[in-house]
Order: structure tokens, then sequence, then C-alpha cells
């Protein structure tokens, strides 16, 4: 019976969705179906959904945001015509594809109106987007996923949910009271448009195409796209401040630059603000790195806690425990170590390439190469260009290329150039925070939190706190990504039992000594 009820259930999703074709809708290729299964062939979302970058970067910025919500809206407002009410509208619904577009999916709980002014009153969502007519069965329609946005916008802005308590009793309790509380740190606009959809009666909630003409979207700067390190790493401030305290174009004194120069960082200073307030101060930053590295080796803790080293039975079954969605988005994929002169040498896996010198400076040339960030001794971002750069970073510029060209010729093949685009102004990536070498592996720890060793015997590990998960490269080159969750219950292979093993005595030592 259970299976029957399954399979209509699938038969409705799919004659819902095939009938939808939307920028912002995931794309609806086909379906088939055998004695066992019924297989539904959709767009490829690659960059996974929004609750994968939710994880990573927990609060977005307002500008962020304004560039999702307006595609969220966008693709509800197609629903809503359409007389299609999504019903379950949650950021794990909500995939990004290589342009990190939003594209919205997972249509099992979806449901077409027949004639105007009808209410559903099954009780159906997800716990923390659930809107209170719904759970009080007095009858819901297109003001549920209303409030499903609201909540969504919320959780993007301040980076948990507004009603998310340990308990789904009180969670409950909490949205039919419509109890929450908006952070001082947000703006009038951005907290005001929250209000309006979080609002107890259905008939008091604007409309999506109300919504989609709310202030909010025109009191501060609206990207056009988004680089894909906003995956991992807040965007630039200091394009952000330039965008939200411009004036218009056309009084704006440019000095023969285009705005396109502006937003590709081509214009010298003083034109071009390069240095600015970065998101938080040095020792703040160093707080929080430290935070995460607790949080790893607490993680690791209760892994090996488990004694997870079991005896693998194949390939076939060490892929079926991985999960891909949890896989990191940058890593160190080549590493020099020229400490004894100048510093470490790094490529992350975007191409992107980092020194870290022996005076405690940092210089990073994004994978355009053209992009260069400068983090002075006090943790002070500072922006630049291959072209437009202080004299007194003339010498360190010199050593960051030896080491580009050294990695290069001796540790990678040579790839195509990448042009530069206009999101790259936004771009901000993960930097070496600090490393160290045993003698059977490198330690390194990037800013975002993850934790990367590789060992002399040529396997790593990749671990992040973020999505408590690590990453193993084997022997054989093979990239599987396990959640700590599923090694501590299934177990996983004796040989990354043992890296983990070895990943949280160093990271005890890094927690005791402070290495850098």
């Amino acid at each position: 019976m259970a299976k029957s009820n399954q399979r209509e259930k699938m038969t409705t999703e799919i004659a819902i969705h095939q009938t939808l074709n939307h920028k912002n809708i995931v794309g609806f290729h086909g379906f088939f179906d055998d004695s066992h299964n019924i297989y539904i062939i959709l767009e490829l979302c690659r960059k996974r959904s929004m609750m994968e970058l939710h994880k990573r970067r927990k609060a977005l910025s307002e500008c962020e945001t304004r560039y999702f919500m307006k595609q969220i809206l966008e693709g509800v407002h197609y629903l809503h015509k359409n007389k299609i009410i999504h019903r379950d509208l949650k950021l794990g619904n909500l995939f990004l594809n290589d342009d990190l577009q939003v594209k919205i999916g997972d249509f099992g709980l979806a449901t077409k109106l027949v004639h105007e002014g009808e209410r559903k009153k099954t009780v159906c969502g997800t716990p923390n987007y659930i809107a209170p007519e719904v759970l009080t069965k007095v009858g819901h329609s297109f003001e549920a996923d209303v409030w499903s946005i609201g909540c969504i916008m919320y959780t993007l802005l301040v980076g948990k949910p507004p009603f998310e308590t340990s308990s789904l009793k009180e969670t409950y309790a909490r949205i039919k009271m419509v109890q929450y509380k908006v952070p001082q740190h947000i703006s009038k606009p951005a907290g005001n448009m929250v209000a309006n959809m979080l609002q107890l009666y259905p008939s008091k909630r604007p409309s999506v195409n109300k919504l989609m003409k709310d202030v909010f979207f025109t009191s501060g700067y609206m990207p056009t796209s988004l680089p894909l390190s906003c995956l991992t790493m807040a965007p630039r401030l200091d394009m952000l401040e330039l965008h939200c305290n411009r004036k218009p174009l056309g009084e704006m004194n440019l000095n023969g630059y285009s705005e396109q120069d502006i937003l590709a960082s081509r214009v010298p200073s003083p034109l071009r603000k390069t240095k600015t307030t970065t998101e938080c101060t040095s020792a703040q930053r160093a707080t929080e790195i430290t935070k995460m590295l607790s949080t790893l080796r607490a993680q690791l803790a209760t892994v090996l806690k488990a004694k997870p080293a079991k005896e693998i039975a194949s390939s076939a079954v060490a892929d079926e425990l991985t999960d891909p969605a949890a896989q990191p988005v940058i890593w160190i994929s080549k590493w020099v170590d020229y400490s004894d002169k100048y510093g470490f040498g790094y490529q992350l896996s975007d191409d992107g390439i980092g020194v870290m010198y022996n005076d405690g400076t940092r210089l990073i040339m994004l994978a355009n190469g053209f992009n260069i960030h400068y983090i002075n001794r006090e943790g002070e971002e500072v922006y630049y260009t291959v072209k437009e750069f202080p004299e007194h970073l003339e010498k360190k510029m010199k050593l960051m290329n030896f080491f580009f060209k050294y990695m290069n010729e001796h540790l990678m093949k040579t790839g195509g150039s990448v042009a530069v685009k206009q999101s790259d102004a936004l771009s901000r990536i993960p930097y070496m925070h600090q490393w160290f070498r045993t003698q059977s592996a490198v330690v390194m720890q990037l800013t975002n939190g993850t934790v990367q060793v590789n060992f002399q015997d040529h396997t790593k590990i990749i671990m992040c706190p973020l999505m408590s998960a690590v990453t193993y490269i084997d022997h054989d080159k093979n990239f599987r990504t396990y959640r700590f969750q599923t090694i501590r219950e299934r177990g996983c292979c004796a040989r990354l039992a043992k890296n983990l093993e070895y990943a949280y005595h160093k990271i005890g030592l890094m927690l005791e000594n402070n290495v850098r």
C-alpha cells in the first residue's frame, strides 16, 4: 500500500514538473520506470543546493541576499501564475548551477489549484519553513509559499531559520505565535520585507508579484552575477561599498574609466578604493578559525570513539557511503616549501595561487591571473591587480610569480588562461592561515576552516568542520567525500581511520601551541 501511495505521489510530481519551463526552475528532461523504480531525468545543478551554501557561509551579505531572493521570487511567481503551490520551499530545494543561478526543484509536495479561492488542508512541508495556517489545518494557498520565502530570506541574512529550536514542539509553538527576533545589524528594508512575509494571517502577506517590487531590492547594490568564491567566502566589501554609496553613473567623475573598468578592478588608486575595513578584525577572524578547529577536533573525537576502521568489501561499497554534496569547494592542489628563504607557496583547486611569506604577510592571485589580494601582518585585506600595485610589493610579486612558474612547470600541466569576468571584482577566496611539516605529512589550514593533511604516501584528507565531512584521496587518486556521521555509523577503510586519528592528534597540538 505504501509503495502504491509513493508511486501515486511520484506521478503527481511528474505531472506538475514536466509542464514547467522557467530559468529559475530545475529543468525537466523526461522520465521512465521499471518494475522497481521511477526515474526522473532533471537538469544538473553542479553547485548543489543553497543548504550547502548556508552550511559553509551561515549569514550572507545583503547584496548576495538580493541576488538570490530576486531569482527565488521570479521562479515562485511563475509557479503561482500557473496556479501551482510548491509547499516545500526551503534552502535544500533551491539548487545552484555553475553560474550560481537559482533553480527551484523537488515538486514532491507541490499541488495545482483547480478553482479560484481553493484552500488545501494537507499538513506538509519542512518544520523550520512551514506556515502557521498549514500547521493549524485551517486551509492554505499561495500565501504558504510566501511565508516559506520569508523564512528563507531570514535564514540567508541571519544565518539560521527564524523559528528554529532544539524541539519540534517549541518550533511549532513559535511559528503559531510568529515569535522571532531580527538582529540589529539587519537593515530596515530587509527587516521590513521579512516582517511582511512572516505575518500570522495569510491575507496580510504580500503577493510574490508585490514582493518583487519591494524597496529592499533598490535599497542597495544588486549584483547581476556572483563569483563561485561566494560559496565559501563573503565577497569583497570595498566593491559592495563602492556600489552602495555611489552616485548615479552619469554624475560620477570616472576620469576616463568605464563602469566595467571599475567592476573588473582595472582602475588604479586613488580613484578605486583598494583598502577597506574587512568583515571582521584580525583577532575576530583568528578566534573564529580557532573555534572551527576546536569543532573539527570534537567531530573527529566522536568518529574515532566509534572505532571506525573496517574492511570495506569493494570500491562500489565505498562509493555508496559517499556524499558528493559535502565535497569541498576549495582545497590545496599543489604546494612548494621555500620557507628556508621566502615562504610557502600553494595552488588552490580553482587555480588561484597563494604565498605565505616568512614575514607573516600573504599574497593571493585569483584564477583569472589578474586580481591580487594582499593580506598584511595585521590581517587587513588590500586589493590590487597585476598591473596596479604599490612599489613596496614589487619583490613579493616577483616571488609569487616565481612560485607560480615553478608549480606550472614542475607540479602541474600548464592550463589556458582564465578570462577576467565582471563577477571577479567581488571575489574573495580562502587563504593559508597556518601550515607545518612533520616527518610523515604536511598539515595546512585555510581561513574557511578547512584542514588538509597531505601524507608522504600520497594519500590526502581534506576536512571541513562546517560540512562535518572528510574527503579522502587514496593511493589511486580516488576522490571520495564522507560525512563524519556516516563513518561513525558505517565505518571506513583502515587507512582513512588511521589518517583521521593522525589528524586528531595534530589538531590537538595546533590548538595547544597555536602553530603558525
